[in-house]
């Protein structure tokens, strides 16, 4: 007899009751061990074997990089070039809040650093303008989504990761998804700001401060262009491009803009270990999920219940999607990457789409979770910064989200808008 009910009974019954999900995970996969008889060795051997890989040694590296780029005062540059950029138009604030995001999804990779750090500043300072407080905390929160798409990217490193894909065509792939998420949140939010008449600097930059204020944000960017072409060049690994970045962030911020402190390090590699730490138990006890799924062939079965209702690869990729934005509402992104990608992977491929087009559409429908009520990690973030209701915040991300679903649709359906710059770099996929 299948106990496989039972895994996934007493997981979601632990996910409704507000349990982490990688004990979610882990406590439900010893429920299944022991009811079943499975010796529990093996579950302490799957438990090392998700951790046993050279391309997850990064994680912690760029944890750390962000961090300490982030203490090392790249996140007011940042902010303050992209200021001097668009501060002149209408709304420029909310516009350097989304140019600023797409700046920092080069350093951090994910997107809760990206809505507490730009957050943080930019919230405050937007409402001390005159935006409305839903506005921003909704474009903040909208705009952090940016984060992992961009490269790069800690959920793209841990989907490469678990199917063997190319990491460096993954990061490839993100690139143009991201510049249109960031471009359309800015056509929107410019319309909201002329129609709201949101205020902009009375005066316009000139070259020479736009150059001023680039030169400060220049060593972000060039930290951005070396992990990209050191990984996509085949120059360095993810990890070993992690760690050039750790030694690059030091660097910068103890010599360049000298706000790093030898104080402020133990706080921040201690930060940077608790949240690498939440990760690998999560990928552990993933791992152990995704054996006990394997053992039991779930991924066949979802695969055959799906092509039993339709083999037409645009409704199955519109019924993933479908599944994808409900389950991002609900369970953190790398958690729900881990559990599913693999599964929906073969479906996918079945009916001919590309390995790496799907990890894209996957990422990107998992990260827009993060936005959205009741586990939208984001929206809780900013929300917060901005002292609104999760209700209000909600009502100003809404117009964000719905463009970003847009590219998603977009993403979806036109391959070429991610797999055209693997082709043209790689010159195969």
């Amino acid at each position: 007899m299948s106990f496989v009910w039972l895994l996934f009974m007493s997981f979601l019954m632990l996910l409704m009751t507000g349990v982490p999900v990688a004990y979610c995970l882990g406590i439900s996969s010893a429920i299944y061990f022991l009811v079943t008889g499975m010796p529990l060795n093996t579950m302490a051997q799957r438990f090392f074997a998700g951790l046993d890989s050279f391309t997850l040694l990064c994680v912690p590296g760029f944890i750390l990089a962000g961090n300490l780029m982030n203490a090392g005062g790249i996140t007011t540059r940042i902010i303050g070039f992209c200021n001097k950029m668009v501060g002149h138009i209408r709304g420029g604030l909310g516009l350097a809040n989304i140019v600023a995001s797409m700046i920092f999804a080069g350093i951090s990779g994910t997107a809760v650093a990206d809505a507490a750090s730009l957050g943080g500043i930019l919230i405050p300072a937007m409402k001390k303008e005159g935006y409305e407080a839903d506005f921003s905390v909704g474009i903040t929160a909208a705009s952090s989504c940016i984060g992992p798409i961009i490269p790069p990217s800690l959920p793209m490193i841990m989907a490469a990761t678990l199917t063997g894909l190319s990491v460096s065509k993954m990061f490839i792939a993100g690139i143009f998804p991201g510049l249109l998420m960031g471009f359309g949140m800015m056509g929107i939010s410019y319309y909201i700001s002329c129609k709201r008449s949101h205020p902009k600097n009375e005066k316009r930059a000139t070259v020479k401060e736009v150059l001023m204020s680039g030169r400060d944000a220049f060593w972000a960017l060039l930290m951005t262009f070396i992990i990209l072409v050191g990984i996509t060049g085949g120059i360095v690994t993810p990890t070993e491009a992690s760690i050039i970045a750790v030694i690059y962030a030091l660097w910068v911020g103890f010599f360049v803009y000298k706000e790093l402190t030898i104080k402020a390090l133990p706080r921040i590699v201690k930060e940077s270990i608790i949240t690498t730490a939440s990760i690998m138990v999560l990928v552990g006890c993933a791992n152990i999920f995704a054996y006990i799924m394997s053992k039991e062939q779930i991924p066949q079965m979802v695969a055959k219940g799906m092509l039993d209702i339709t083999n037409n690869r645009f409704m199955i990729l519109l019924l993933i999607n479908v599944l994808l934005l409900f389950v991002g509402c609900f369970m953190e992104t790398i958690a729900a990457l881990l559990i599913l990608f693999p599964v929906l992977l073969q479906v996918v491929t079945s009916v001919g789409v590309h390995p790496i087009h799907f990890g894209i559409i996957m990422v990107l429908n998992l990260v827009l979770g993060l936005t959205t009520p009741p586990v939208g990690v984001c929206l809780f973030v900013t929300s917060s910064i901005g002292k609104i209701s999760l209700a209000h915040a909600s009502k100003g991300v809404a117009p964000f989200l719905l463009i970003n679903l847009s590219v998603l649709l977009l993403i979806t359906y036109v391959p070429p808008l991610t797999l055209g710059l693997v082709r043209l770099f790689f010159g195969t996929i």
